[in-house]
C-alpha cells in the first residue's frame, strides 16, 4: 500500500505528527509502506529528539524573526525548514524488508533508491546519512524505529537559501569529512529540479519498491542489530 499526501500551507508541527501518524500505521500492522512529502511556507527549525537547542540553534535570530523551534519524534541534528526545501517521509515495515534491520544498511538501501531515482548527474550518498550533488549537501536525512516499522524523512533541497541555515544555527560540532570545515553557506546546495519533479520521482520509486527488492545484507557488530535512531 502506498500513500501520498501534500498538504502544503499546514502547520510544520501537524505536518510533523502526519509523518508519526503514518508511523504508527506501519508499527501496528495497518499498513506495509507508506510515504508522502510537504513543504513549510516559511522558516522553522526543527531539531532532533536529543538535540540541545541551546548548543544547536541560534535562539535570539529565531526569537527576532518569530522562527518556531521544533522538536521531531526521530534523532538527527537540527535543520532549517523553508520554501525550497521539499520535506519527505517513508515507512517501511521490517517485517517485510529484514535488511532494514540494521541502520547502516538501512540508509544505504534507503538513499541509494533516492540517488537512482532522481537520476541526477552528480548525486551520491555522503557522510553515510546525507545526500551530496556536485560536492554539496542537498539533503539531511534521520530515522526512527519500533518493533515492526521505520520511519525515514529528510529534507531535499531545490532552491533553499542556505544563508537562513547560517542565521538560525550554529556551525555543528560533529562533521562528516566530506564538509572540509565548510559553513552553511559554501556547504548546502540544490538540485537542479523542480519540487514537482522531485515528488513524482520519489512516489514512482516508493510505490514500486518490493520487499524482494533487496538482498538481505547483515552488518552486525559485536553487539548484534543496531536499533538505534539516527
Amino acid at each position: 500500500m502506498h500513500q501520498n499526501v501534500d498538504k502544503s500551507g499546514l502547520d510544520p508541527e501537524e505536518e510533523l505528527a502526519r509523518d508519526w501518524a503514518l508511523f504508527q500505521s506501519v508499527e501496528t500492522g495497518t499498513s506495509e509502506r507508506l510515504s508522502r512529502c510537504w513543504q513549510a511556507t516559511r522558516p522553522v527549525v526543527v531539531v532532533g529528539r536529543n538535540c540541545r537547542v541551546a548548543g544547536d540553534v541560534i535562539q535570539e535570530a529565531c526569537h527576532a524573526d518569530d522562527v518556531r523551534v521544533l522538536r521531531r519524534f526521530s534523532g538527527g541534528g537540527a535543520v532549517v525548514l523553508a520554501p525550497g526545501c521539499l520535506n519527505y517521509a517513508v515507512v517501511l515495515s521490517l517485517v517485510s524488508w529484514p535488511a532494514l534491520v540494521d541502520v547502516a544498511e538501512s540508509f544505504r538501501i534507503i538513499l541509494g533508491r533516492i540517488v537512482a531515482a532522481l537520476a541526477i548527474p552528480g548525486m551520491s550518498v555522503a557522510g553515510e546519512t546525507d545526500l551530496a550533488f556536485d560536492g554539496r549537501k542537498v539533503s539531511g536525512n534521520a530515522q526512527r524505529r519500533g518493533r515492526r516499522a521505520l520511519i525515514h524523512h529528510g529534507t531535499l533541497l531545490f532552491g533553499f537559501d542556505p544563508r537562513l541555515a547560517t542565521r538560525y544555527l550554529k556551525e555543528p560540532a560533529r562533521q562528516p569529512p566530506y564538509r572540509a570545515g565548510r559553513r552553511h553557506t559554501a556547504f548546502l546546495g540544490n538540485l537542479p529540479l523542480s519540487a514537482g519533479t522531485i515528488q513524482a520521482r520519489l512516489e514512482s520509486a516508493w510505490s514500486a519498491f518490493r520487499p524482494e527488492d533487496v538482498e538481505r545484507r547483515p552488518r552486525f557488530g559485536r553487539g548484534g542489530p543496531l536499533r538505534l535512531d539516527r
